[in-house]
């Protein structure tokens, strides 16, 4: 959620989509969150390095398990999180099924079907949400309404990076069963425009992305903590307006990212939205709370 939920290789903070525990975040939650970053960083470049075997890959994210659960101190990356789970007793349970995501990312390069691919976003995505609610203290309840973001949030990643994933790591997250529905095959990933087919199905594919977004724009309401509803909010906003760049243009000639001005100006309009409607809402409660029983 907070996170950049697809970990791309090479990228540092400052190129996600999606704020990586930002300033809106309050300062005592940004460690876990940073060291949680820290540890998916290194999973996701071990699993899509460009040199090494499936072995060797394996083998890597075998010791950032063994590192964070304690058994071990090879894996320098898992370190600050092992030590912020202990710090605030919390499960180590969101980072293993990380995990289990890179570790398919290593052995599975094709998805058949939406719900193999929201399988994938259930170890992929959802986890980081999870980890971020309960670092804030949030009730389980509220997981719901992150995991459908965390899944949009992966599914639009799939969807901006589907050439570059095919071309570079032979990946492709787009569902062969909506490709055939529209007589393709993966292939026409590596054409550098899409065909009106291929457009089709992507922005099809964007649409139902969309339809995640409902219950995803439940969670800052449901949040407790008023810096996390600003947060989702931002995050709400910005997926939103990539989805309607997704479902009009062609992802592999065309622009499908914000610029900075662009996700700066839906941000701040997005907190401030939040702030204000929190702020609302606790004047009109405490206004009704004083009134006398003869002005209600």
């Amino acid at each position: 959620m907070t996170l950049d939920t697809t970990y791309k290789s090479g990228k540092s903070e400052g190129d996600e989509n999606f704020p990586v525990a930002s300033r809106i975040v309050s300062s005592r939650h940004r460690a876990p969150i940073l060291a949680f970053y820290r540890f998916a960083r290194a999973a996701d470049d071990a699993a899509d390095h460009p040199t090494l075997d499936a072995h060797s890959k394996l083998a890597t994210l075998a010791a950032l398990e063994e590192t964070l659960l304690g058994r071990s101190d090879a894996a320098a990356d898992a370190i600050p999180l092992r030590e912020q789970l202990k710090l605030r007793d919390l499960s180590a349970q969101h980072a293993l099924d990380l995990l289990k995501a890179f570790r398919q990312d290593v052995t599975k390069h094709r998805y058949e079907t939406w719900e193999e691919l929201l399988d994938y976003c259930r170890y992929s995505a959802m986890p980081v949400g999870r980890f971020v609610l309960d670092v804030h203290g949030e009730a389980k309840s509220t997981w719901a309404h992150s995991d459908a973001l965390c899944a949009a949030l992966q599914i639009i990643n799939h969807l901006q990076d589907c050439a570059k994933d095919y071309r570079d790591i032979d990946r492709v997250y787009i569902p062969l069963n909506d490709l055939s529905a529209h007589g393709l095959g993966v292939e026409v990933l590596a054409e550098r425009k899409a065909s009106p087919a291929l457009l089709a199905c992507l922005h099809a594919l964007a649409a139902r992305t969309g339809g995640l977004m409902p219950e995803a724009a439940l969670l800052p309401p449901s949040v407790a903590d008023l810096r996390l509803a600003a947060e989702t909010s931002v995050i709400i906003e910005l997926a939103r307006k990539l989805i309607d760049l997704l479902t009009a243009r062609d992802p592999l000639s065309e622009r499908v990212h914000l610029t900075k001005l662009q996700a700066g100006m839906h941000a701040a309009r997005a907190a401030a939205a939040t702030v204000a409607g929190r702020a609302f809402a606790r004047f009109a409660f405490t206004k009704s709370t004083r009134m006398m029983p003869h002005e209600r």
